[in-house]
């Protein structure tokens, strides 16, 4: 048993150091949601409202979940991708170290990922344009991102199945990106048009974006959202495993 947590820890360690690494995670995770913060927010101003919050808390939580998103499809989808192409996985087999010691590994390591992406936007965004938000909303709506983040460690599994990391890498960011826009992270879906706005609503980026919006704003959680995000964590976790598996047996 201590062997197995042992090389269970390790091999968190080890995607923990690949993944901060990567210039891809620093750039798309954490540099450019914090310089595209500091942008929009100085140039809309906080005088503007969405809703009920000012437009600097509202784009602060955007980013926020644009930098996670970022990490579990950029990042996350092109390793898994490497890793089987170069048998990692199946070499693993061969090995005492038990399947789901090396998927908890990594589940793990980019949920420490993803938490520390939040407490960086966070701290340099909230710091940065003086946002004053009660403690336990800051806690809650980091929370609720990052617990949203693990649907996209599914989607990036998903598409970490094709076996040509470079095709991974191109389809991950175009998925990344338009997701990001439709969703409305990069701009509020209100100022989209009416069929735009109704596309948006059942993106899991507008759902997970909503929760914070939400919780900044000094409203409940919409449990549709919760359940939009689940069924599509599960759907991308169904449709992944059916093609690897069916990769194996071919």
């Amino acid at each position: 048993m201590n062997t197995t947590f042992s090389a269970t820890w390790a091999q968190c360690k080890a995607e923990l150091l690949r993944t901060i690494r990567n210039r891809r995670f620093v750039f798309f995770s954490v540099i450019m949601p914090v310089a595209f913060f500091f942008i929009f927010s100085s140039t809309v101003g906080s005088d503007v409202k969405i809703g009920s919050v000012d437009f600097t808390s509202y784009y602060l939580m955007s980013m926020t979940v644009y930098g996670v998103i970022g990490a579990s499809l950029t990042s996350f989808a092109q390793r898994v991708s490497k890793e089987r192409v170069q048998g990692w996985i199946r070499l693993l087999r061969i090995t005492p170290l038990p399947s789901w010691s090396y998927v908890l590994s990594k589940i793990v390591a980019q949920g420490v990922i993803n938490l520390a992406i939040i407490l960086v936007v966070f701290v340099v965004g909230g710091i940065g344009k003086q946002i004053d938000l009660p403690v336990s909303v800051w806690l809650e709506s980091g929370l609720w991102i990052w617990i949203g983040g693990f649907a996209f460690m599914a989607l990036g599994t998903l598409i970490g199945s094709m076996r040509n990391p470079d095709a991974v890498q191109v389809l991950a960011l175009i998925v990344y990106m338009s997701l990001s826009i439709l969703g409305g992270l990069w701009f509020p879906t209100s100022t989209m048009s009416g069929a735009m706005q109704t596309i948006a609503k059942i993106t899991p980026t507008y759902r997970l974006g909503q929760g914070a919006w939400n919780l900044v704003g000094g409203e409940a959680i919409d449990w549709a959202g919760v359940g939009i995000l689940a069924a599509y964590a599960v759907v991308f976790m169904l449709i992944s495993a059916y093609i690897m598996k069916k990769q194996e047996a071919v």
